[in-house]
């Protein structure tokens, strides 16, 4: 498919990789023209992820050839990668937070004066011209740990261009952005495309694919499905070229509840964080927590479950003084929290999945003896039961999809009995057919009696899987909708 006026900058052919009783890329082949930008989409273990890393020298594939600025290559190292001005965004922003912008722009490469010693007003400058080449207003002075989400991305871009990239690779960038930011990114991408770079990006937000045009290449189970011009597309074809059958559509099942509250949140503040926050809920009810990103909706999460610092703040359950005063504590009071970033913070990546999903029992139980076939047991019952696709409980987490992690965790909390459920961001970096077993996994859990209070920056999610949504701005609950009155109008309204 050949882009009238552009030179073709990057061809892989062929590109195969296999992993123990895996295949991840089956003879893919994947172009990219200059200023364009090429999306790549398909469902967790599709092989976009191997891919980008063959590209960026961390992987190298078993077959194969690449052609990247008319020089031809069987595979590339890391370092050859940065050379040829091939730089990665992703989805996590890998900066330090206690230096400043211009630091951490050339963290790889700091300016030096004549004398050869470090000179931050060299790094200053150089930065500035990267940003205004960029068309952002961002002082380089200032420290990284005050830049907000957006500012944050825009500065891993500037650090990509301080090498002269020539080939931009993002990966989930907006993952953890609000839908009012995703446009001030967008234009800094239109910008890249204007200045020549080639733009690989990868989404599970279908919705940015249709606004970002050009093309978009769909694989799937590690082969390529197509390469279309985003134009000739619409989403039911690319959702059904993703998962190979025609989208469903989520459908939430009705729910009766009993009469009474079942667990009440009063009271919770820390300065100007989370202020005087206070909501009841009902057995098996699903709360959604929706606002703009710095709203307190995680912080208020992380309160209730002991794991951050709080001024006021109660848990009543069955009128039960629950309050968490450490994470152990909310173990044993039967409250769980799924945190955003699973792969930091909710599960050991290089150990199987059985031990995964006993790691919090074991901590509640105490057990002074470790008894692995009880273990691994109890593992293959959780496996049964929440459908997590893996062959055998004691395959490495890393090797598991998205989705497949995301059951791990959850698994994990139900083995110990968890019967408060705090999900934060459940469904980041998922895709819709895993999505939709999480939504179903939920509703289902629910009914039986768990409750799940869930924070989502993807409002369309709140209204698929909450009972009620409240809605969170700059540390208060303004609202809390139910029944007709949730809808994207009313969350985006009380979210401003």
């Amino acid at each position: 498919m050949e882009q009238l006026g552009k030179k073709k900058i990057l061809s892989m052919t062929g590109i195969s990789k296999a992993y123990p009783g895996v295949v991840a890329l089956d003879s893919v082949d994947f172009d990219l023209y200059e200023g364009e930008v090429h999306s790549l989409v398909g469902k967790n273990g599709a092989g976009k992820s191997t891919l980008i890393e063959i590209l960026a020298g961390s992987v190298r594939a078993n077959r194969g050839k690449m052609e990247i600025f008319g020089k031809k290559f069987d595979y590339l190292t890391p370092a050859e990668s940065l050379n040829l001005g091939i730089g990665t965004i992703h989805q996590v922003d890998q900066l330090i937070e206690g230096m400043t912008v211009a630091e951490n722009v050339f963290i790889d490469n700091l300016k030096t004066n004549r004398a050869g010693f470090y000179s931050l007003k060299q790094c200053i400058e150089s930065t500035k011209k990267i940003l205004d080449f960029l068309d952002v207003s961002i002082n380089p002075r200032r420290m990284v740990a005050t830049l907000s989400p957006v500012e944050r991305k825009i500065l891993c871009i500037a650090r990509a261009f301080s090498q002269e990239v020539k080939i931009l690779i993002f990966d989930e960038p907006t993952a953890s952005l609000d839908r009012k930011v995703e446009d001030k990114l967008f234009n800094i991408m239109k910008t890249i495309k204007q200045k020549g770079v080639g733009i690989i990006y990868i989404s599970h937000n279908l919705d940015e694919i249709f606004k970002l045009k050009d093309r978009v290449t769909i694989l799937r189970d590690g082969k390529k499905i197509s390469t279309q011009n985003v134009e000739e597309i619409d989403e039911e074809s690319l959702i059904a070229g993703m998962i190979g059958t025609k989208a469903k559509g989520y459908e939430k099942k009705s729910k009766s509840f009993a009469k009474g509250m079942k667990l009440e949140v009063k009271r919770y503040s820390f300065d100007d964080v989370v202020r005087d926050v206070s909501f009841n809920l009902r057995e098996g009810e699903v709360f959604g927590l929706a606002g703009l990103i710095g709203s307190g909706r995680t912080e208020l999460l992380q309160m209730m479950f002991g794991a951050c610092r709080k001024k006021t703040g109660q848990l009543i359950y069955e009128g039960k003084d629950i309050t968490p005063k450490t994470p152990v504590d909310a173990i044993k009071n039967g409250i769980g929290l799924l945190t955003e970033d699973k792969k930091t913070d909710g599960l050991m990546m290089n150990m199987p999945v059985y031990k995964n999903i006993s790691l919090v029992d074991l901590v509640k139980s105490r057990d002074f003896f470790l008894r692995l076939n009880k273990e691994r047991n109890e593992a293959r019952q959780m496996k049964e039961n929440l459908n997590i696709a893996v062959p055998s409980v004691r395959q490495i987490v890393k090797y598991l999809s998205g989705g497949n992690q995301q059951k791990v965790v959850l698994a994990k909390w139900l083995l110990a009995e968890s019967k408060i459920l705090l999900l934060d961001e459940p469904t980041v970096g998922i895709d819709v057919g895993a999505k939709e077993e999480i939504y179903n996994l939920i509703n289902d859990l629910s009914r039986a009696g768990k409750i799940f209070i869930i924070v989502s920056s993807d409002n369309q999610e709140l209204m698929a899987i909450s009972d009620r949504v409240g809605i969170m701005h700059r540390g208060n609950m303004v609202k809390i909708l139910e029944g007709e009155d949730i809808n994207e109008e009313n969350i985006l309204k009380y979210s401003l």
